[in-house]
């Protein structure tokens, strides 16, 4: 349990009171509000709707998205907490360097150029080391050579921590443990592990040749299925034309005069009608003519 100043616990007695909150979980969200910065805080409350999220003058998520209540007591909630730690001595004053304190990181890192904290993960960013603190531990990291924009934990997971750099997403467990015990190691295929290349930790022009080379492939696959399918049909064609080239060929000189003989008839057929011809003349001329076919 978080150790609190006379002061403090009188506020939080009251708090409690007043919210119809048990006094354990008023400290939980002040201890949440206090690793934010007074300014956020990652919490994990069962009396507030377990995981939540709070921003001062942003956004407030609770883990029933829909209880608007809800949300309005945690908001409330927090910004009470943020102005009586402005304004009071809460915790008691652990000196510099020491778990616990708000300068928790050893004292030869100095002073970090960006620091946070979520649920139960505190974390300072300095010149090529990374200081994390878990349940009051304190571990140092070598940071290589990422340039650290970012830190985040994994949906789920309290022990879990990674960073977003210019290469990529990296898990935290994956640099050089300069002190303190390691973070657990946690499989997951949503980070980028530096021992293997992956998209996430190559570089801008390595990704996209490799996504130029998997479209490549793409475009060779339906390319080969369209040689495939082309080859297909010429090898029917060719069987039908094999397969008609054996049969007799046509007369193509005599099928045209089968088609004028025709013709003729047609119109001699006109001319009989008309009464331009006998029946004998027609006769005649017809049988004439289909004897030539």
């Amino acid at each position: 349990m978080q150790k609190l100043t006379n002061v403090g616990e009188n506020l939080v007695n009251d708090i409690a009171s007043r919210y119809g909150l048990s006094h354990g979980a008023v400290t939980h969200m002040l201890v949440a509000v206090n690793n934010g910065g007074g300014s956020m805080a990652q919490f994990n409350c069962p009396e507030l709707g377990g995981s939540g999220q709070w921003m001062r003058g942003g956004m407030t998520m609770v883990g029933d998205m829909f209880n608007n209540g809800l949300k309005t007591t945690v908001d409330n909630l927090c910004n009470e907490l943020a102005n009586i730690l402005s304004n009071n001595q809460i915790f008691p004053e652990i000196p510099a360097g020491t778990p616990g304190s708000n300068q928790w990181w050893p004292s030869n890192l100095g002073s970090p150029f960006s620091s946070g904290a979520q649920n139960n993960i505190r974390y300072a960013v300095f010149p090529n080391r990374l200081a994390v603190e878990l349940n009051g531990q304190v571990s140092v990291y070598d940071t290589l050579d990422h340039n650290i924009g970012g830190v985040s934990q994994q949906q789920g997971n309290n022990t879990s921590l990674t960073f977003n750099s210019q290469w990529g997403t990296i898990n935290v467990s994956s640099l050089p443990l300069i002190t303190g015990q390691a973070l657990p190691t946690v499989e997951n295929t949503n980070f980028a592990d530096v021992s293997a290349p992956t998209a996430n930790n190559m570089p801008d022009n390595m990704t996209t040749n490799n996504n130029f080379n998997n479209n490549n492939d793409l475009n060779n696959n339906t390319n080969n299925n369209s040689s495939n399918q082309q080859q297909s049909k010429n090898a029917n064609l060719d069987n039908n034309y094999t397969a008609n080239s054996n049969k007799q060929p046509v007369d193509q000189n005599n099928q045209k005069s089968i088609t004028q003989t025709l013709e003729i008839i047609e119109k001699l057929a006109q001319l009989h009608e008309m009464g331009a011809l006998t029946d004998d003349e027609y006769n005649t001329k017809k049988s004439d003519l289909l004897s030539r076919i």
